[in-house]
């Protein structure tokens, strides 16, 4: 397994959340992950496909969620409705279309984003593809992002 590829989708989270929400965040111990933990509220979600196949997510509980994209969109989101799950979607692409540029070698085309809304939801890996977890701390609460990529 070749981890250098999660560089690449950090920095992007890093700079993302500077640029287009103005928070600064800091990332943690990057680990593989062990099902079936942690688990989330919301999560956006991004298929990867080329000469490398997997997803990265970047998953919130509630709270989390509606502060981010309440100030990303400049505007207070109270409840889980479409402003959030087109917020969390938009982080998401974001994301994965910045990493993708630093990821050339793998050919890589990005899907439209999924976002996942339920309480306290897993998301399991697809069988032998191994997850890297990458932990965020920030003003706006923590959050989690996962990185599963299959390199040939």
């Amino acid at each position: 397994m070749d981890v250098a590829y999660v560089n690449p989708f950090i920095n992007s989270t890093i700079d993302t959340f500077k640029m287009m929400i103005m928070t600064e965040i800091q990332p943690g111990k990057a680990m593989l992950k062990s099902e079936p933990y942690p688990n989330y509220d919301v999560s956006g979600i991004i298929g990867l496909s080329g000469n490398a196949q997997g997803s990265i997510a970047i998953s919130f509980p509630k709270i989390t969620a509606l502060k981010t994209v309440s100030k990303m969109l400049g505007m207070q989101i109270k409840v889980v409705g479409p402003e959030l799950s087109d917020g969390i979607g938009e982080i998401a692409n974001i994301i994965a279309g910045n990493a993708k540029q630093h990821l050339e070698k793998y050919k890589l085309s990005i899907s439209l984003p999924n976002v996942v809304i339920g309480r306290q939801h897993v998301l399991a890996s697809q069988k032998g593809i191994p997850t890297i977890l990458v932990p965020f701390a920030s003003e706006l609460g923590q959050f989690g992002m996962e990185v599963a990529l299959k390199t040939e």
